[in-house]
């Protein structure tokens, strides 16, 4: 096996990214990293503190960090954050990755982010704030995208079979 994801998983905020990444990474037997947090574990502050503090140019620095490290190192599923393929580095290391997007409609990413609280890039009105982030981002998933993989109307259990479908992945 080479060095690197087995599989990593980009999409919006509110797509299942880090919930389907966990079942995903259960059934494969292998690890479990969500750049998100792992910004958080190494700065010891929210994302939300970060880009509200020091802005989100800052915060994609970080992450675009914690995804070179994930990318070079991290042998499991890797969940990244909605916005982490604007960072022009990320998207080199996701060229080479089984990256799959998954992909949300708005009303089903509203049901699932609820009011948005605690995410500083929807403050401005969620449902406003994540189709202007989806029409900035939609060409950018699809183009790193291996697969892609529809998550309206599907349980968290599905979409990571339909994931592993896609990839054709077994268990490690």
């Amino acid at each position: 096996m080479t060095a690197g994801p087995l599989v990593v998983l980009v999409g919006p905020m509110g797509s299942g990214k880090s919930t389907v990444g966990a079942l995903l990474a259960e059934r494969l037997g292998v690890p479990f990293l969500d750049t998100d947090h792992e910004v958080q574990r190494r700065t010891g502050r929210t994302v939300a503190d970060i880009i509200t503090t020091d802005g989100e140019p800052s915060f994609r620095e970080l992450e675009h960090e914690a995804v070179a490290r994930a990318a070079a190192e991290h042998t499991g599923v890797l969940a990244l954050g909605g916005g982490a393929v604007l960072h022009p580095g990320t998207r080199a290391l996701l060229a080479a990755l089984p990256t799959v997007f998954l992909d949300v409609r708005v009303d089903e990413a509203m049901k699932r982010l609820g009011d948005g609280a605690g995410r500083p890039l929807l403050a401005d009105g969620p449902q406003r704030s994540w189709e202007h982030l989806m029409a900035d981002r939609r060409a950018l998933y699809l183009g790193l995208a291996r697969a892609v993989v529809p998550t309206d109307d599907r349980t968290p259990h599905e979409i990571e079979r339909a994931v592993t479908e896609e990839l054709e992945l077994e268990k490690a």
